[in-house]
């Protein structure tokens, strides 16, 4: 029998050790997922941050000047690009409420606004598609002074 005691026990400690460690995985885990909401909520953060700044600071002379240009220019490329998809989907945006709306549509269907014919500048396709910031900004130049 006390064969039998020793296995026994043998079994139960295993079993407090396989359930700890099988504890400690989860809580590893949770806390890495928690650690990873937080780095995102971090990079919300900044996000929201530099947008402030570039709002605040886009017209001032400065360091900043360089990557406010950049910043500029890809918002100045995204705008042809959603203008090109507009113009292949055969579609256009309401000026008042931002709705799409058929090319032949004279009123908003959401808003009811009368809906104006965009002139959009003579950028060749080429340039629209690859046209890229000059300079890449990286995050290792990104230094306090």
């Amino acid at each position: 029998m006390d064969f039998f005691e020793r296995l026994g026990d043998t079994i139960v400690s295993v079993s407090r050790d396989v359930t700890q460690k099988a504890k400690d995985v989860s809580g590893i885990a949770k806390l890495k997922l928690d650690m990873k909401a937080k780095e995102d909520f971090i990079k919300e953060q900044y996000a929201a941050l530099g947008k402030w700044y570039y709002q605040e600071h886009k017209e001032e002379e400065g360091e900043q000047k360089a990557w406010i240009e950049h910043i500029d220019e890809a918002l100045e490329a995204i705008a042809q690009m959603e203008l090109k998809i507009l113009e292949l989907k055969k579609a256009r945006v309401c000026q008042e409420c931002g709705a799409q709306a058929s090319d032949t549509a004279e009123y908003c269907s959401v808003c009811g606004a009368k809906l104006v014919v965009v002139v959009k500048e003579d950028v060749p396709e080429a340039d629209v598609a690859a046209e890229e910031p000059k300079e890449e900004i990286k995050d290792d130049d990104l230094q306090m002074p």
